[in-house]
């Protein structure tokens, strides 16, 4: 039988909705504000909207009208928000029975940054309707293992280069070169590249650095004098804090700081890219598959601070 026009899920060419965005349109229809509903989800309005526009994509057409009080459900919308409500009445009866909620324990290894700012808040919106779902995040600047022994998954800097695995680029990111206030106040600010070799560069420890794609941006930077070096990119951005230097940092965690300055973002700008590697027997498991994906979505939400856009 030849399904309706304009159904929720028309052919079988359309990709289907994400469930999460269903649920995010749920809470706008009920506020009709996305500040409400991001509030009420624990997002940010930008988020709500990005995602909004996922599933408007998805289901090829618009399920909101702006209007005097607020956003309004098109047709299409209050089918999708039909739809929606059948996932939160399944999310609430796994809440109430643990028989079909995810269970178990997904280890992971990623970089210091990317544990805090993207991996943490995505685990704890996933635990929010899986809390017999346990994860552990092993923060670590490394290679991808060829052995992955004790590891579900891994996000490493670069692409790697693994044998019976699988890898999957997650997005890129920004590093800046970034002075304190209170340190160019004192020392200068730099006009050009050649002006910021005069001082000396906090970044990570050179003998002990293993991901060759960290080591590039130093090439740029060939004759600056190492003041304070460490495996930690936290202490990077404290260290560049407290003036031991001019830091190369992340954008996204040094962007976060008022009293760090970005310095000649037109000369000094290296995108680096986060990937994601995996057994295949590993994203077989419901579980893991599951926090890939909420790794890739809460990666994609954050793209505009790791460009250093935010």
């Amino acid at each position: 039988m030849a399904k309706s026009a304009g159904s929720v899920c028309d052919t079988a060419d359309v990709p289907l909705p994400d469930p999460q965005d269903l649920l995010i349109l749920l809470a706008v229809s009920k506020s009709g504000r996305f500040t409400s509903a991001a509030d009420s989800l624990g997002l940010n309005h930008t988020t709500v909207s990005r995602r909004i526009a996922a599933l408007e994509k998805s289901l090829g057409g618009h399920v909101l009208l702006r209007s005097t009080g607020g956003w309004e459900l098109t047709d299409l919308g209050r089918r999708a928000v039909r739809a929606a409500e059948g996932v939160a009445d399944a999310v609430a009866q796994l809440a109430d029975d643990d028989g079909g909620a995810l269970t178990g324990v997904v280890r992971m290894s990623a970089t210091d940054g990317f544990s805090a700012y993207i991996a943490a808040p995505a685990f704890a919106r996933l635990r929010a309707v899986n809390p017999g779902l346990s994860i552990e995040i092993v923060a670590a600047t490394r290679r991808a293992s060829q052995t992955r022994s004790g590891l579900d998954l891994e996000v490493v800097v670069g692409e790697p280069q693994v044998h019976r695995a699988e890898a999957v680029r997650l997005g890129a990111y920004v590093l800046g070169l970034y002075g304190a206030t209170s340190y160019l106040e004192e020392h200068g600010r730099p006009a050009s590249v050649d002006g910021v070799l005069a001082h000396s560069l906090v970044y990570f420890i050179d003998s002990m650095l293993q991901v060759d794609s960290l080591d590039a941006p130093r090439r740029l930077l060939p004759s600056m004098r190492d003041s304070l070096s460490s495996t930690n990119v936290f202490v990077h951005v404290e260290a560049t804090r407290a003036g031991a230097g001019l830091g190369l940092l992340p954008c996204f965690m040094a962007d976060r700081h008022a009293d760090l300055v970005r310095l000649l973002p037109g000369d000094i700008a290296e995108k680096l890219d986060y990937w994601l590697v995996a057994r295949p027997d590993s994203l077989r498991q419901p579980a893991v598959a599951v926090v890939v994906r909420a790794l890739r979505q809460a990666t994609a939400e954050y793209e505009p601070e790791l460009l250093g856009r935010g």
